[in-house]
């Protein structure tokens, strides 16, 4: 099953299982999710790693919703998620949430009560603590650690009927008070928790804690490869213990380090606090790492499975560059996006010697890259728009733009000289009055003159005003979750700016919800979900300027 690029640490196991007969050379993984926020970039790399397993093995995956909190997961995360995964290209095996399992988890702990590795404990959080010790320093058995067994099954019970208000008693495990590993210093499996569940409501006032719930639900599900990332780690002999003294489907569990990125923040306690304190407008504000934000900006999909796939994985965590996610995004768009024009900043123009009221219909290639992408009509009259940093009334040297007396081409167009400037009375430019050479027509020149320069332009008479959002960082720091201070301390004050000035081509008034395209020498930008046919509004997705493939040629 290999192929000819080199196999990542889990796909070596997954194959020497396959080899071994290992769940008879099946494979099913799972992405179980916390339905309490939005998925971002760190997400999607375990997306990309879970359903590609399970793709390239010819096996399942499973999305699983890890809702055992009910107090932080809500139904509206729930269809972020799932459209998240969609759009990312990957379908699940089975829709399966861990509340699906309340009633079989609450029966594994009675049966571990049954066998005597389970205790209710009254202790308060703070006395639970302190009995636990510390890495060197043994933990102290509770009070209540010899709780017989049937006392123990009655108050389980009572606490399942409601009889004891939240952090009254919890369920423990018993293990190990002097294990080297804290986690199995006797854990709590269960806790008391009276708050509304987005599925099955009040029915429930008891709660397993995600130790106790994660690996008997991939066991429920028979999931061969449980990955997780590397923080895990210690969880894993927890793990083990729960499924190996309930005698059910050894799943097991692997790890792989997390993959952040610069100027990213991937917590979603602290994306959480950039929503409610309005530091960003929402989960899907295009400078946010959700993958939601990220669909938003107009990262292709494709462009995200790339850059999972560039990143790989590994036992070691490092910090990512910006960078790469960037190169991913300008390869995949500038294969789809139609390049279009776009003035940003305009001035402008006005060809004396084109006649006046004439109007002529070039034709401009949708995208050279893709010959299928066809062609379009683009008008053409004596009034034009250019951007006023291609005009230079004192240019020097090698400045191949327009200027007094300079010539330059206009894109699919003319070549056009500069004559006369035209200045307001605080001097500053309002006109730029120039000649064309009508035999200097693109596609059928025969005027015999070369120019360097060739700049954009949108025609006066049909050009459609536009907002454009420019992004920039969202931190002036290229690991703001490490920085320090408050990570809030280290937010750029200018990481979005608006433009209410720009213009763009007539042909842009249709474009829809979504829609990507190259503003020809600015870069790629896709039409916000506010856009309208009375406000188009289009968000910066990369600029063209690319410092990773430089870096890679090197």
């Amino acid at each position: 099953m290999s192929e000819d690029k080199s196999l990542n640490f889990l796909e070596e196991i997954i194959e020497s299982d396959i080899a071994a007969g290992v769940n008879n050379g099946r494979v099913h993984t799972r992405f179980p999710p916390e339905p309490n926020g939005y998925l971002h970039i760190g997400h999607a790399s375990s997306i990309c790693l879970n359903f590609g397993l399970a793709k390239k093995y010819n096996g399942l995956c499973n999305l699983r919703f890890d809702d055992t909190n009910p107090s932080t997961e809500e139904t509206e995360y729930v269809e972020s998620i799932k459209a998240d995964v969609k759009w990312l290209g990957f379908e699940w095996a089975n829709e399966l949430y861990a509340s699906d399992y309340f009633e079989q988890l609450y029966l594994f702990a009675v049966q571990l009560i049954d066998k005597g590795l389970a205790y209710i404990d009254d202790s308060t959080p703070d006395e639970m603590a302190a009995q636990k010790g510390d890495i060197g320093k043994p933990g102290v058995e509770s009070f209540y650690r010899n709780r017989g067994i049937e006392e123990n099954k009655q108050l389980f019970a009572d606490m399942r009927a409601g009889k004891y208000p939240d952090g009254a008693k919890v369920l423990r495990a018993k293990i190990d008070m002097e294990h080297p590993n804290l986690l199995l210093r006797d854990p709590i499996i269960y806790r008391i928790k009276h708050a509304h569940h987005h599925r099955t409501g009040d029915q429930w006032c008891i709660y397993p804690m995600y130790d106790f719930a994660h690996g008997q639900s991939d066991s429920i599900e028979q999931i061969t490869h449980s990955i997780c990332t590397l923080e895990f780690i210690h969880h894993r002999p927890l793990y083990d213990w729960f499924i190996e003294q309930l005698n059910i489907f050894p799943s097991h569990q692997y790890e792989f380090a997390r993959r952040s990125v610069s100027y990213m923040i991937t917590s979603k306690r602290k994306l959480l606090q950039l929503v409610n304190e309005n530091h960003v407008s929402g989960w899907d504000d295009p400078r946010m790492p959700t993958i939601s934000g990220m669909r938003r900006r107009g990262y292709p999909a494709a462009a995200v499975r790339q850059f999972c796939d560039m990143i790989g994985v590994a036992k070691r965590e490092n910090l990512v560059d910006i960078g790469v996610l960037e190169f991913c995004v300008r390869e995949q768009l500038n294969k789809t996006a139609h390049r279009v024009m776009a003035v940003l900043n305009p001035v402008k123009i006005i060809l004396t010697n084109y006649e006046a009221g004439r109007t002529e219909n070039l034709v401009a290639d949708n995208n050279t890259e893709d010959e299928s992408s066809g062609t379009r009509s683009i008008s053409f009259s004596r009034e034009l728009y250019i951007e006023r940093d291609d005009f230079m009334e004192e240019p020097p040297k090698k400045f191949f733009r327009l200027a007094p007396r300079l010539s330059v081409r206009l894109k699919h167009a003319y070549i056009i000289t500069c004559n006369e400037v035209i200045k307001d009375a605080d001097g500053n430019i309002t006109e730029l009055h120039c000649n064309y050479n009508p035999d200097s027509k693109s596609g059928n020149d025969t005027s015999g003159i070369h120019v360097k320069g060739v700049i954009h332009w949108v025609n006066a008479a049909d050009a459609v005003p536009a907002q454009v959002r420019m992004y920039n960082r969202l931190f002036t720091v290229d690991d703001p979750a490490n920085a320090e201070g408050d990570f809030k301390e280290h937010i750029a004050p200018n990481s979005m700016e608006i433009n209410n000035a720009a213009l763009v081509e007539k042909s842009l008034l249709n474009a829809t919800s979504g829609e990507q395209f190259q503003f020809m020498r600015k870069g790629y930008f896709c039409v916000d979900r506010e856009s309208s046919s009375v406000q188009l509004i289009f968000n910066q997705t990369v600029g063209l300027k690319d410092t990773f493939a430089k870096e890679m040629k090197k």
